[in-house]
């Protein structure tokens, strides 16, 4: 049995994302190494893709706009839906939400925010439940780089729609994916991301933080 802190500290190394120098993750620096890994340990007992060992544009964009507005999050409840690395979850507790929560189904990501949240001593709350399947109890709702496939991405907006309706905020940062929606968004800032082409198809991508329609803070 893998223990999961443990193979994300034999795996990655504390260093900061390109556009959040403000936050140390434990990242990895050989993409491909790691990707084939986990690969073969997803063969033997299931193990998903690391997509928390990487700092994703969207993401990066969305903790960077968190952090420079954080009117957006000051003493709020904040939901950071597929938090991955826990970025996001910790760009909100250091802009001053009252509570922030890292929502991902993954084991390994779980641990890795854990190790994340306290290396850079704040302290959140981690679910490894389906948030999807309840109804959002959150005053703002944080999405990064989360619309790469249609099922995830139909039933995640389905949610945020209904969520925007009855009063939450919620900001999505995105790349320019494929399932991301085309309406009932509003773009308030853009930013370049720095990459990797072992992860993306160019060396920096053209990243955007949105609101989604709906009431709550400007």
């Amino acid at each position: 049995m893998i223990n999961p802190a443990n193979f994300v500290r034999a795996n990655t190394v504390l260093t900061a994302p390109s556009l959040v120098p403000e936050i140390r993750l434990h990242l990895a620096t050989e993409i491909l190494p790691l990707w084939n890994r986990t690969e073969e340990e997803i063969e033997k007992t299931g193990l998903p893709p690391p997509y928390w060992a990487f700092a994703w544009a969207g993401g990066q964009a969305l903790a960077r706009y968190i952090l420079d507005h954080p009117e957006c999050v000051r003493e709020r409840s904040v939901l950071d839906f597929g938090s991955g690395s826990g970025l996001v979850a910790i760009a909100a507790v250091k802009a001053g939400a009252r509570s922030s929560l890292a929502s991902d189904i993954d084991a390994f990501a779980a641990a890795a925010i854990a190790l994340n949240a306290s290396a850079n001593g704040v302290s959140l709350e981690i679910r490894e439940d389906d948030v999807l399947d309840s109804d959002c109890v959150w005053q703002t709702v944080l999405v990064g780089d989360m619309c790469y496939e249609r099922p995830l991405a139909d039933r995640l907006l389905a949610w945020l729609t209904k969520a925007a309706l009855n009063g939450t905020a919620v900001f999505l940062g995105d790349p320019g994916r494929n399932y991301f929606p085309r309406t009932g968004v509003e773009k308030l800032a853009s930013y370049e991301v720095a990459t990797s082409r072992e992860l993306e198809d160019r060396d920096v991508r053209a990243t955007a933080v949105y609101r989604l329609a709906g009431a709550g803070p400007t």
